[in-house]
């Protein structure tokens, strides 16, 4: 697989011309193709990316987080790339990681790849880390199969699978819809190691307003039963596995 040319990187944002050029100028030493959504930022956010080399789709208004995603995503697919990898444009993750997605991919014909962060949370604060285990907990009662870190936004996914899922997530609770819809579906989902990396950035989820959103969509996700795998186990990646073998809007 030629990840070079098959895969574009996909970087939600809003308010980040603190960070998005250095986080353009990291992921493209792996992808060089970088789609840049900035939905609706006032700081010069979507101008800094396309210094850095990012081709920018602007949203004059926010939209949410899962908007912008599903707009990157269909800009990418109609370019022709297979796999979008993304991540957040705040720095919270590493691009060094970027190689542990593409091999779990290749390794073990996954369909989407996460980011786990739960194997050694060290550094992440101690609210975000257990509402990521709460949802996670929920998701995975869902989806009938262990989802340990349900949250991560640093994902890799192939393109024509998730355009064959019915994926209308708007904001937060994009990546449990997304995950979930893949699991359901019996689509091979992996999750590997990542960085942990926490500094002084302020999350763009609203306490109240983002998880009242959560909460109905997980409310009619359970109402609305789909398939459930039945030897589509995903593989719980360990540091050996994969040669010893993270947002903008992050949990």
């Amino acid at each position: 697989m030629n990840w070079t040319t098959q895969c574009a990187a996909v970087i939600p944002c809003l308010n980040e011309a603190g960070k998005i050029v250095e986080v353009v100028d990291a992921v493209r030493r792996s992808v060089p193709t970088v789609f840049v959504v900035d939905d609706g930022s006032r700081d010069g956010t979507g101008a800094l990316a396309t210094e850095a080399g990012a081709e920018v789709l602007r949203h004059e208004v926010p939209r949410g987080k899962g908007a912008a995603l599903q707009a990157g995503w269909e800009l990418a697919r109609q370019r022709g790339f297979e796999w979008a990898l993304t991540m957040d444009g705040d720095g919270q993750h590493s691009a060094h990681d970027a190689t542990k997605f593409f091999e779990a991919a290749e390794r073990r014909g996954a369909e989407l790849v996460v980011g786990n962060r739960m194997g050694n949370p060290t550094g992440m604060p101690l609210v975000r880390r257990w509402v990521n285990r709460f949802m996670s907990k929920r998701i995975s009662a869902l989806a009938g199969i262990t989802l340990p870190d349900s949250q991560c936004g640093f994902r890799l996914m192939n393109l024509e699978s998730w355009a064959a899922l019915s994926v209308e997530a708007r904001h937060f609770e994009i990546e449990s819809e997304v995950l979930l819809a893949f699991a359901r579906q019996g689509r091979r989902v992996e999750f590997v190691p990542i960085e942990v990396i926490y500094k002084s950035e302020q999350s763009k989820i609203h306490p109240v307003r983002d998880t009242v959103r959560w909460m109905r969509w997980w409310r009619n996700a359970r109402n609305s039963p789909g398939e459930h795998p039945t030897s589509n186990t995903p593989h719980r990646t360990s540091n050996d596995d994969i040669g010893r073998e993270h947002s903008t809007f992050n949990i």
